[in-house]
């Protein structure tokens, strides 16, 4: 990746994400960001491992990602989008969902794949932004959604 673009940023590891957002484990979605295009885009990584705790669940003979957790780490791809294009100042503040539209769950996610996430922004008004987001395997769409959040203090 050139990061002497202006605006692209490298690669943002687990200890700086979770400065920028406040997400734990097990509710941490993302491993990385890849890729920052300060207020336009972000690229996301999750590992996903057996060792998520919702596989015990979802289902114990066949292993498949929630697609509502796709979805969700797509938002924490966008929160990091918006924390870092907004800068030391938000660092730690909550981005909360106020829609999601259009989500499409296309093929199934499993043990062993690693998601890469990706959201466009579309738009942003003050505090609220609205992103296009995708969830892809092997450049393969998984899941997809339109989304609204809010970022607001701590």
């Amino acid at each position: 990746m050139d990061t002497t673009q202006p605006g692209v940023t490298a690669e943002i590891d687990i200890q700086r994400i979770m400065q920028l957002i406040p997400h734990r484990h097990p509710f941490l979605l993302i491993d990385r960001v890849v890729e920052v295009v300060n207020g336009e885009s972000a690229v996301g990584i999750k590992n996903v491992s057996i060792n998520e705790s919702y596989f015990q669940g979802h289902f114990p003979r066949h292993p498949v990602m929630p697609g509502v957790l796709m979805i969700e780490a797509m938002a924490q791809t966008a929160a990091v989008l918006v924390v870092h294009t907004l800068g030391p100042d938000s660092e730690g503040k909550l981005v909360y969902f106020m829609s999601v539209d259009n989500a499409r769950f296309r093929n199934p996610v499993f043990p062993g794949d690693q998601l890469r996430v990706k959201v466009v922004r579309k738009q942003n008004r003050g505090n609220v932004w609205k992103f296009d987001g995708q969830a892809l395997v092997n450049d393969k769409v998984m899941a997809e959604a339109t989304f609204a959040a809010m970022i607001r203090g701590s």
